[in-house]
């Protein structure tokens, strides 16, 4: 026996429908206006540049001491203690690059660089870098005063100046200090530029500060 469904219900369910219908719409059209989330920034390292030599230490002018160096973790001066990549236009006034980024803040990795120039030199038994439990016999104690890339100039260069001081730990006397300043052209004007420029200067003053070491150290004997 067939019954008859009353019209009134089936506009009910065909309304029913119809709405289900419109809010699966709806929910599409506010996916579509959700902010899209922001793409992560281009991470850079500070590393140095390839060396056309033999990573093998060179043989040192100086006598070998034997004396161990610990390189201490190096400080940032105010704007330069942060992963941004900073750039100048006018004097005095430090900007930063709002994509890109260090991978970390460029005063930690120094640290490798200068350990790795100093051991090059041969003129120390050890060299290692703080935090470390070794008892060492010198302490190199840096500071990254300035790293950015500059643009009053045309094509923009990176300029970066660092200060180092050398310490004997026994007699806790300074032996020498030095501030060494590098400059190199950016082959673009652009932070990709800017980053290899950079390696570029770190890689030369970590040789000057090597080679600084090594001196004072034969000096001091």
């Amino acid at each position: 026996m067939n019954v008859a469904i009353p019209i009134r219900g089936q506009r009910r369910r065909r309304a029913l429908a119809w709405l289900g219908v419109l809010g699966l719409t709806a929910l599409a059209g506010c996916g579509s206006l959700l902010p899209k989330p922001a793409a992560a920034p281009a991470l850079f390292l500070l590393e140095g540049v390839a060396s056309s030599t033999s990573d093998k230490p060179s043989k040192p002018a100086l006598a070998t001491s034997t004396a161990t160096l610990v390189v201490a973790e190096p400080r940032a001066a105010p704007g330069y203690g942060t992963r941004q990549i900073a750039y100048v236009r006018t004097a005095s006034q430090i900007e930063y690059f709002a994509f890109n980024q260090w991978a970390e803040p460029p005063a930690l990795m120094l640290a490798p660089l200068l350990a790795h120039a100093i051991e090059r030199t041969g003129a120390f038994r050890t060299v290692v870098r703080a935090p470390i439990s070794v008892a060492g016999d010198m302490r190199l104690e840096t500071e990254l005063i300035r790293l950015h890339q500059d643009f009053s100039v045309a094509p923009s260069r990176v300029r970066l100046t660092v200060r180092v001081v050398l310490i004997d730990i026994a007699a806790r006397h300074v032996l020498a200090t030095r501030e060494f300043d590098a400059e190199a052209p950016s082959a673009s004007d652009d932070p990709a530029g800017g980053v290899m420029a950079a390696n570029q200067a770190a890689q030369r003053v970590a040789a000057e500060v090597g080679a600084f070491c090594a001196e004072r150290t034969a000096w001091a004997k």
